[in-house]
């Protein structure tokens, strides 16, 4: 699994960087909010140094966000958290997670009450950290035992991140339990988590961890595939094509291949980029598929071959266990 990080979690009574009326650029609206910032900083808004490396955060400005962050860092744990983002992930300094990792742990086990909301998001971090062995040595067991301290049960306002990333990680060979990964898909998608709403439709259509259920499959992966979830929408284009609904799997398939910009997918929807990948995979087998056949589509074999091509590109085991499936008669 490649992870991200967790974004900065809100406190009860933040409040967000000022903003300029709907009808101004945008290189205006930025300009407006410096503006603002600097008259709140000059009136002695404790805020506004924070919300002014903020601001540069949010607009990729990082080496400007972080001259900002790294004012206040004694003195304010939300800056701290950033930084923390910042080192470990590269953004705006050279990578050093070891630097990153000291910074979440100083917000985990702080007894600052300024410190609490950031808490879970942390533990999520810092477990993430030792899953991937980046700033600490590698240990799963300690990477699990961060997210489910992160995860709080299944508390919506703990790490929701935390609660779907344990669904994976009880999906995979090492710690494989999938009725615990069905929980907590089930705890993250109740939660509003898109990436275990996809999950869990792909665990009620084939039974894993949870009695098979094609109608509550369908439900999920529908709704997860209208929220852009685009592994959702590689198994609905797998299920009709199964069910030979070969039109609707082409039409279905055709949307999801227009972008294989998997990183802008998987920032967007904020779900694992190895997810995406596999779904747009899958969408392109199964297209290919459809039009060396002539199914559902005026049959095309050049074009059938670069679908093919795409499939093994983006995710060769996905392509390789499909290309295996139908050798054998199987789809």
């Amino acid at each position: 699994m490649k992870l991200r990080s967790e974004p900065l979690p809100r406190a009860g009574g933040a409040q967000p960087a000022p903003e300029a009326p709907e009808n101004c650029s945008r290189a205006a609206l930025f300009a407006k909010a410096e503006e603002l910032l600097a008259k709140r900083t000059a009136g002695g808004d404790p805020l506004a140094p924070f919300l002014k490396g903020q601001l540069y955060y949010k607009e990729g400005l990082y080496e400007e966000a972080l001259i900002q962050f790294e004012k206040i860092e004694d003195t304010d744990f939300q800056a701290m958290y950033q930084l923390g983002v910042m080192h470990y992930d590269g953004l705006g300094t050279k990578e050093d997670p070891e630097r990153g990792v000291e910074y979440m742990k100083k917000i985990l086990y702080s007894d600052s009450p300024e410190a609490r909301h950031l808490k879970f998001a942390a533990a999520y971090n810092l477990g993430r950290a030792y899953y991937e062995g980046c700033g600490v040595k590698q240990s799963t067991k300690e990477a699990e035992r961060l997210w489910l301290i992160a995860a709080d049960h299944g508390n919506p306002k703990a790490s929701v991140k935390a609660q779907s990333t344990l669904g994976m990680l009880y999906s995979v060979p090492v710690l494989k339990d999938l009725k615990k990964a069905f929980f907590w898909h089930s705890e993250a998608c109740g939660n509003g988590n898109l990436e275990s709403q996809g999950a869990l439709g792909v665990m009620y259509l084939y039974g894993q961890g949870i009695r098979r259920n094609t109608k509550s499959a369908l439900e999920c992966l529908r709704e997860a595939a209208e929220r852009g979830n685009i592994y959702a929408q590689g198994h609905l284009v797998e299920y009709y094509y199964n069910r030979k609904f070969y039109s609707t799997a082409v039409a279905v398939a055709k949307r999801i291949t227009e972008n294989d910009d998997i990183d802008m997918l998987a920032k967007v929807t904020d779900c694992l980029p190895t997810y995406v990948a596999k779904g747009v995979a899958m969408a392109a087998f199964y297209l290919a598929r459809c039009l060396q056949l002539g199914l559902g589509v005026q049959q095309d074999q050049a074009a059938a071959k670069k679908c093919y091509s795409k499939a093994c590109l983006l995710d060769p085991g996905v392509a390789s266990d499909l290309e295996l499936a139908a050798n054998l008669g199987r789809i």
